[in-house]
């Protein structure tokens, strides 16, 4: 049995020594693949550099990424490779990541210049050519302007390509809101499991995630199966049920 994990948190690179990324550190994927990794199962396993990694293991396969594109190109290898029993998709990846950017005075000067060929009207279509063109410098940005001018574009949702490529797979996915209710979180998470394909997802909100607690509701479409109080716990409640039916689903 091969099961495929992503965890950690995607960064999107600004220049060459700045990027956009977020607070995942992957402490909850290094426990589910912990829990499996003692069930004796092969993992191939998704991060980055900067989060936290089970230990070394013979049944266990790192891949490092560090951007939404290379998560992508990476599990795209991957699920053309192998044949994974489930796919517990933990990683936060980024909704958008950079597309240019510009110093106050460069981006105005492009403002302008770009303004007759659109009768003086900023629109879409303006912003998109503004976009298109050469990245202001390809190395590290100057910190010499009192504004700096970015523009972000959506990312691919990578898990919706996870069943596209393998429509028999398990597939958990993971949602987080901040300071919802029960009723709201349940919501928001199973509408993310129908769009995403998902068989399972993992509810979860972030006041109640601190150093000793994290709280996690695992859901189907139509229940609960259960509810875990810390990351050994969600990785024992999520790894049992993936396990208690040793069949794919689909």
């Amino acid at each position: 049995m091969r099961i495929l994990i992503t965890a950690g948190g995607t960064s999107e690179k600004i220049d060459s020594v700045r990027s956009i990324t977020n607070h995942s550190t992957g402490s909850l994927g290094k426990a589910i693949a912990e829990a499996l990794l003692e069930k004796g199962i092969e993992i191939d396993y998704v991060t980055t550099r900067q989060a936290k990694q089970p230990a070394n293991d013979s049944r266990l396969t790192v891949h490092s990424i560090e951007g939404t594109l290379g998560l992508l190109n990476c599990l795209e290898s991957l699920l053309s490779a192998h044949t994974y029993f489930a796919v517990i998709h933990s990683m936060a990846v980024s909704d958008f990541t950079p597309a240019n950017s510009w110093s106050q005075e460069a981006f105005l000067t492009a403002i302008n210049q770009l303004l007759p060929q659109f009768d003086n009207q900023v629109s879409p279509e303006l912003l998109e050519t503004l976009v298109a063109q050469s990245m202001e410098q390809s190395g590290k940005l100057s910190s010499n302007t009192d504004h700096l001018v970015m523009v972000l574009k959506k990312t691919p949702k990578v898990i919706q390509r996870i069943k596209a490529k393998q429509p028999q797979t398990k597939l958990v996915g993971f949602k987080l809101l901040v300071d919802v209710s029960e009723e709201t979180l349940f919501q928001v998470a199973r509408d993310s499991l129908a769009k995403n394909q998902a068989d399972y997802v993992l509810a979860n909100d972030l006041t109640t995630i601190k150093e000793d607690q994290h709280i996690g509701h695992l859901l189907t479409a139509d229940k609960k199966i259960g509810t875990g109080h810390t990351k050994p716990e969600i990785a024992a409640l999520i790894v049992d049920t993936l396990l208690k039916n040793e069949e794919p689903l689909g």
